[in-house]
């Protein structure tokens, strides 16, 4: 029998709390910070009293601070570091590419300069 009453009504919003919170750098976001000019910006990081380990151990693949050198390094033999090093290696997507999929394209539209005639039109006989 049917009480009336929901015991689980507020899920929703811890849920998109939860998926907020956990949030990281996307991978396109990444494949930027891995050029060479970005990759010494992030490595030699200033001192940050608000960043663990004050922002002098950062993995630049991973998109995340460490405590200490010791905690860097078996982070970079870990599943979770390889995982990611495995995904940035396909090439990012374009814009272009990105459109194509949601089926936004330049239209084709024929050769430019309008309508050319092919053929002549017909001539009736009396």
């Amino acid at each position: 029998m049917y009480s009336g009453k929901r015991t689980h009504h507020g899920i929703r919003d811890n849920y998109r709390r939860q998926r907020t919170r956990a949030y990281t750098r996307d991978l396109d976001q990444i494949q930027d910070d891995l050029k060479p000019e970005n990759v010494d910006k992030k490595k030699n990081q200033e001192i940050d009293t608000d960043l663990p380990g004050l922002g002098q151990h950062y993995c630049v693949e991973c998109a995340r601070h460490f405590i200490s050198e010791e905690h860097y390094s078996e982070h970079l033999k870990g599943k979770l570091h390889k995982r990611r090093l495995k995904k940035l290696e396909d090439e990012p997507y374009t814009q272009e590419e990105a459109d194509r999929a949601a089926g936004i394209s330049k239209p084709d539209n024929g050769p430019k300069g309008g309508r050319a005639l092919k053929t002549q039109d017909a001539v009736m006989e009396d």
